[in-house]
Order: C-alpha cells, then structure tokens, then sequence
C-alpha cells in the first residue's frame, strides 16, 4: 500500500468514528492503540542484564516516567520496557519497602536510589 493510501484509509477510519464516541475520544483511543502496536513491535534488547553507567540512570531519570518515554527509553538503550519501568519503580520506592523485600544489597537499587537522590527528586 502506498502511503497516501494510507493516510487516505486511516483518515477515513477515524471519521467513521468509534460507536458514537466523540472526535477527541477517538482521538485519544488511537493514539493508545498505536502505543500498544509500538510496543509489541520486537525491538533490540542487546544490553539487557548489562550494568547501568550513572549517567544513563541520570538521562532515563531525567525523563518522567511516561508510557511513551519509557518505550522511547527502552528502544534508546536497547533494554527491556520492563527494565526502564523498575527504574522508575526502585526511585521513588521507600528504603523501608527495599528492606521489606529484601533488596537492601542489591547493587542497581543502590545505584537508582543514589542518582535519584543526586538528581534532587521529590517524591
């Protein structure tokens, strides 16, 4: 298919509408429905489970912890949605949850819980 096709299908798509939803719904569910195509789209992982320098935990700390940062993110450094979302997650976590699981020795939520303090967040 060519791209003025395309367009041309897509566009009429989203006149039909979805069951009277209004314009800006609609809007809004597509845009949901291409980040959920974006993000089943394989895309390459090759440092997953490779260490975090600071400065990349700064650039993804840096960012706030949206769906589309984070896939951007993801796709950047060539790692997991996942890992990017624990990221955010281990940030803002209380050391006293990290104590509660455990994890008070693991050398990444150190690293995270440092860069974050570091970057002056509030949470």
């Amino acid at each position: 298919m060519k791209k003025k096709e395309f367009k041309e299908k897509l566009f009429e798509l989203l006149n039909e509408g979805i069951e009277e939803l209004p314009t800006d719904e609609v809007i809004q569910k597509t845009k949901l429905l291409l980040f959920e195509y974006e993000k089943k789209q394989k895309h390459s992982i090759e440092n997953k489970g490779k260490p975090w320098t600071d400065e990349e935990l700064r650039v993804v700390l840096s960012f706030a912890p949206t769906k589309e940062n984070i896939l951007k993110l993801a796709k950047g450094y060539k790692r997991s949605y996942g890992s990017i979302e624990q990221i955010f997650r281990w940030a803002v976590l209380p050391d006293k949850d990290i104590f509660e699981k455990g994890r008070e020795n693991d050398s990444l939520i150190k690293q995270v819980k440092r860069i974050y303090k570091e970057m002056g967040w509030k949470a």
